[in-house]
């Protein structure tokens, strides 16, 4: 599991285009102020050790959030960080799973359309744990 993680002033994201012709058809738009925004890519052997991955990624997203007292989260899936790929399904279900763990905990989550190219625009904050780059 790579994670690109952001303390974000704003992220705004639309879906573009359908990259899995599997999935649903869904146009989306929507905007989240004052969130973490994680890009994640889900590799083949996150699935050897799903639980610690999944353990670990929860406490990092966690953390940075916590960092910046920020309750509100984008998961975005983001094949482009390198290494072997996950199953998409694999992926999907992960993001999925994540998503309602931080809803429980408190968090608010946003979850960009799976299987989607999408535009965005990031305005990040400057300090050093603005940015943050984990590979699990």
């Amino acid at each position: 599991m790579r994670l690109l993680m952001f303390q974000a002033k704003r992220f705004w994201w639309k879906s573009f285009s359908k990259t899995l012709a599997e999935v649903a058809d869904v146009q989306a738009e929507d905007e989240v102020a004052d969130t973490v925004v994680v890009f994640m890519h889900a590799e083949a052997k996150d699935a050897i050790n799903r639980e610690d991955v999944f353990r670990k990624a929860l406490k990092n997203v966690k953390w940075l959030a916590n960092k910046r007292d920020l309750k509100r989260v984008v998961l975005h899936s983001f094949t482009h960080l390198g290494g072997e790929n996950a199953e998409p399904e694999f992926a999907e279900a992960f993001i999925a799973e994540l998503a309602e763990r931080l809803r429980v905990t408190g968090y608010a989550v946003w979850v960009t359309p799976f299987g989607y190219f999408s535009e965005w625009e990031l305005s990040v904050y400057g300090e050093s744990l603005g940015k943050v780059w984990k590979e699990l």
